[in-house]
């Protein structure tokens, strides 16, 4: 018997899921950018990328800050002032998350090296790295992230997966219908849940 089920609206992403995203991007971000500064400071070659655990909530919030400026800015402002705005903001967030840190021998970085840090937890050197970073957070990361949806209904391929194990190829139904749209696309289900290229 075939069942027709309305396919439900695709929702967007959670705040939480938002900041997970922004918070692996930052992290990621903050690995590569170390390692790319090993490299040209001692040429090591083994590229060593370090950072904290502490700079998943540092990111992942900042980002979603910034997330809400954008929202309420990108009618108001262009899109350097508001870059201008998020490297402010970087600023601000990193020394005080940086102060917090240190009462606990917690921060996990230290500008005291620089000429010209304030109080070893900011650095003027960094400005335009930070700059930089607020237009590519902005323009790639934030705008894509809030057009990601979530879509729960019968065409997910979880919920092909589940209705597969029971069934087997030939059953027909939506089950089938599935299969077949998949199939037509390029893709299968593997055993474990995830699809996978024929």
């Amino acid at each position: 018997m075939v069942t027709s089920e309305t396919p439900e609206a695709p929702v967007p992403l959670t705040a939480l899921s938002r900041w997970y995203l922004y918070a692996i991007h930052g992290y990621f971000c903050e690995v590569m950018f170390t390692a790319a500064w090993e490299f040209v400071v001692n040429c090591n070659w083994k590229f060593p990328g370090v950072t904290s655990v502490w700079a998943l909530f540092i990111y992942g919030t900042c980002i979603l800050i910034v997330e809400q400026m954008y929202l309420k800015l990108r009618g108001r402002c262009p899109v350097l002032l508001r870059c201008i705005i998020y490297t402010l903001w970087t600023y601000l967030w990193e020394f005080g998350t940086g102060l917090l840190l240190r009462q606990f021998n917690a921060c996990p970085w230290d500008y005291s090296e620089f000429r010209y840090n304030f109080k070893g937890l900011i650095t003027a050197e960094y400005a335009v790295p930070w700059f930089c970073a607020s237009f590519i957070v902005e323009r790639l990361v934030i705008r894509k992230t809030l057009r990601l949806r979530f879509h729960e209904g019968p065409e997910d391929g979880w919920s092909n997966h589940q209705s597969d194990a029971g069934g087997g190829r030939g059953n027909g139904g939506t089950v089938g219908g599935g299969r077949r749209r998949e199939r037509s696309r390029g893709m299968g289900n593997n055993s474990n849940g995830y699809l996978k290229a024929e």
